[in-house]
């Protein structure tokens, strides 16, 4: 007979093991869950959980760690979704998952069912947008039948994953892994209408349009930032080694400093951009890429990082000198200095691109 007490603490180890992304699929983790309990999931079928259990469980550790982030999120996951789901309209795409029922946490994807079949034109809505994807073809066998999923893996805010059918399959009654019933599905109108009901004021043609211009910086911002892990720098002036490592560092520096301005923060993830585009005049490179793209005030900062070296280092002119100090940025400017300069150790922890551009994208404007 099942132990409940015994269902409970393997559900919550197997959610545990979800919620740190240690483990991927319920399947694995309420077993290895259960052999932490000294059971062995073979010779105990009935004190392991349900899927349906463990997830309520890793909702249990959302609310708990993520609190009004996760509402946030979700929100903006579905904004998010919408977007995708009208670009990707010829293909009767499907909104399914967390994103869908709620359930979402940090790290979760937005998954979308489409049908076509052939993956180029889902490819070209996605080169269209300028988001790099993988292609991944993954092979489940399952009640000793082998199948062939195709799945496309991209990213805005947030992780995307999309998994092609051929078309024929639009109306197939897909089973959830969770429940057993009837995967949960919505098409681009029903995800309006969830929208409309949980926030009826809500002004959706406003928010897509916005984000159609937001999102877009930030993938700008993406595609300048990656090419620096490969710029390697003098390890006299720059010991930690290459031009992304070292961008990520004072960006955390600056977060430190000052989490709430966002373009501050923006200065110093971005300053060194244009390394990845001309190494003999990287400021000029990087406003030129930047132009339009950032704001009066991070333009100065990244505009004149350099010359506030020279500044500190006592190298710059008297006209150069006033030009500076007149300016309202000046003590942020030397701030953005002191944090470049610090930003150069070698075997420092940093966040991911992702991780810092959501950092940004997800502050008050």
């Amino acid at each position: 007979m099942s132990d409940p007490k015994i269902r409970w603490q393997i559900a919550r180890c197997a959610a545990l093991l979800m919620y740190n992304r240690e483990e991927s699929e319920y399947f694995t983790a309420k077993r290895k869950a259960a052999r932490r309990f000294g059971l062995n999931p073979r010779h105990n079928p009935k004190d392991l959980p349900s899927n349906r259990e463990i997830r309520e469980q890793v909702q249990v550790l959302a609310d708990l760690h993520e609190g009004e982030r996760r509402l946030e999120d979700l929100r903006a996951m579905r904004l998010d979704a919408l977007r995708l789901l009208r670009r990707l309209e010829p293909w009767r795409p499907r909104l399914i998952g967390s994103v869908l029922t709620g359930h979402v946490r940090h790290g979760s994807d937005i998954d979308i069912h489409v049908f076509a079949d052939t993956l180029d034109p889902i490819a070209a809505v996605f080169d269209d947008l300028g988001l790099e994807y993988q292609i991944e073809h993954k092979r489940v066998i399952k009640h000793g039948q082998e199948r062939l999923f195709t799945h496309l893996h991209a990213r805005e805010r947030f992780p995307i994953e999309l998994t092609i059918y051929a078309s024929d399959k639009a109306n197939h009654p897909f089973k959830s892994s969770i429940t057993g019933k009837t995967i949960e599905r919505a098409s681009a109108r029903e995800l309006e209408a969830l929208l409309l009901s949980e926030e009826p004021g809500i002004d959706l043609e406003g928010e897509i349009e916005r984000l159609e211009s937001h999102v877009d910086l930030f993938v700008l911002y993406r595609l300048l930032l990656l090419p620096l892990e490969n710029v390697k720098q003098s390890p006299t002036h720059h010991p930690e080694g290459d031009a992304l490592y070292h961008s990520l560092q004072v960006f955390e520096l600056a977060r430190d400093a000052r989490p709430w301005d966002q373009e501050f923060l923006l200065a110093a993830l971005l300053h060194d951009v244009g390394k990845g585009i001309d190494r003999s005049d990287h400021v000029a490179a990087a406003l030129a890429s930047l132009e339009g793209a950032i704001t009066d005030r991070t333009a100065f900062l990244i505009g004149h990082h350099m010359e506030a070296h020279a500044y500190r280092d006592g190298e710059l002119g008297a006209r150069a000198r006033r030009r500076l100090t007149e300016s309202e940025d000046f003590e942020d400017l030397l701030l953005l200095q002191e944090l470049d300069r610090r930003g150069r150790r070698p075997g420092v922890v940093v966040c991911s691109v992702d991780e810092a551009l959501e950092f940004i994208q997800a502050m008050p404007e």
